[in-house]
């Protein structure tokens, strides 16, 4: 038997130290045990697709089974989403100026993660017409595969969708969970209550956009400096 002191510092090592618990245990009385802290990942393949699950009403799962046709759709849509958001062209998967070698027979082999790509300053420069063709660049004006020297290119890169930045993995989420609404469940409402949630991390994702991009008016390419007229700099000049 736990006397009465024995009782009351249990009581307070389990309110104070919420890792504790008590088990019974099989000789009588009871074992102080320590708990696992539970921890959640979140953003992820997994985590997305209980999102899409849970906006239509199914519930969780543990791990990622495509052999359940409900769990491969969501996944499906998922991956779609994010090849669509990524195709926008964005400051994070956007690379001007990247250089394309040939190889040692003058072919330019096109990376598979290539949504997009154009010949840099190629709207000042029409010197060349190149497009993808059977995995590799085009020459449209010459006709041919074959290319010298290097070719600079402006490419849209395609991302791993966990590699992607926190708020495009939502806004991805919540674009598949929409037509998740609408392809699985054809609810009307549901669909427009989760538009309205995709509007809104668009938003964030635009903020982010305009954050990270430096954008100017002005046009400012990149490698070069320009410093507007700054009002508290008049006064150096008394």
């Amino acid at each position: 038997m736990l006397t009465v002191a024995w009782k009351l510092t249990l009581l307070l090592v389990l309110l104070h130290v919420p890792k504790y618990s008590l088990c019974p245990h099989f000789g009588g009385g009871f074992l102080l045990t320590v708990m696992q802290p539970t921890t959640f990942d979140t953003e992820t393949e997994l985590s997305s697709v209980n999102s899409i699950l849970a906006s239509i009403g199914q519930a969780p799962i543990p791990r990622l089974n495509f052999e359940n046709p409900q769990t491969a759709f969501a996944y499906q849509l998922l991956m779609e989403a994010s090849r669509d958001v990524q195709n926008e062209g964005w400051v994070y998967n956007t690379e001007c100026y990247y250089p394309l070698v040939p190889n040692a027979e003058g072919i330019i082999k096109i990376p598979d993660n290539i949504l997009r790509m154009d010949v840099s300053d190629n709207e000042v420069v029409k010197t060349t017409d190149v497009v993808q063709r059977d995995g590799k660049l085009y020459n449209k004006m010459k006709h041919s595969f074959i290319f010298e020297g290097t070719f600079h290119m402006d490419i849209l890169w395609k991302f791993p969708y966990e590699d992607l930045p926190s708020v495009f993995r939502r806004y991805i989420t919540a674009k598949a969970a929409s037509r998740a609404a609408t392809q699985m469940v054809g609810n009307p409402q549901l669909a427009q209550m989760l538009q309205q949630q995709e509007a809104m991390t668009r938003a964030s994702c635009i903020e982010y956009e305009c954050n990270q991009g430096d954008y100017s008016f002005f046009g400012t390419p990149q490698g070069t400096v320009y410093r507007p007229f700054q009002p508290y700099r008049t006064f150096h000049r008394l």
